[in-house]
Parts: C-alpha cells; structure tokens; sequence
C-alpha cells in the first residue's frame, strides 16, 4: 500500500477523428501531459501516467477541454488505484 496519499495510475490513449493535422493534435496533448508534475511514461498506442489522483484527474479535463476546440475525438482512458509504488 502507497504511503504517499491518493496515487493513482491511469492509460490514456488520445485518437484524433476529425483533424487535419493529427500528429499535430497528439503533441498537443503529450505537451499538457509534460507540463504536469506528474510520471509519465509515452508508448506507441498511449501514455501511461501515475501520480496524485487530483492531477490525474485535471490533466484529463484540461486535455478534453483544450482539444475540444481543436479537432473531435475520442479518449480512452483507464484509471487504476493500483499505483505500482510498491
């Protein structure tokens, strides 16, 4: 059990539908990731982050709402109050 407080892990996957530029739109959300003081870890199909559970949960609505007027979307997102600290 984590000792740290509210840790939590958490898959995100971000697919861009409509967009002219979707590799654009994906760095888009890697750089808000990047600007969290949060661990991340970026693979070839999502990026997995792992950190206080209030920072997770900003950093998703602060992708959803900045990417809502960029292009539409879907994003999978998978949370875990496992945190792998152990």
């Amino acid at each position: 059990m984590c000792t740290m407080g509210k840790i939590a892990s958490c898959e995100i996957a971000f697919i861009p539908i409509v967009s002219d530029d979707y590799v654009l739109q994906v760095d888009k959300v890697l750089n808000i990731i990047k600007s969290y003081d949060i661990e991340y870890n970026v693979g070839i199909l999502s990026t997995t982050i792992r950190g206080d559970i209030g920072k997770i949960h900003d950093l998703t609505f602060e992708v959803y709402n900045s990417m809502d007027k960029e292009c539409k979307f879907t994003m999978d997102i998978k949370l875990s109050n496992i945190c792998g600290c152990d």
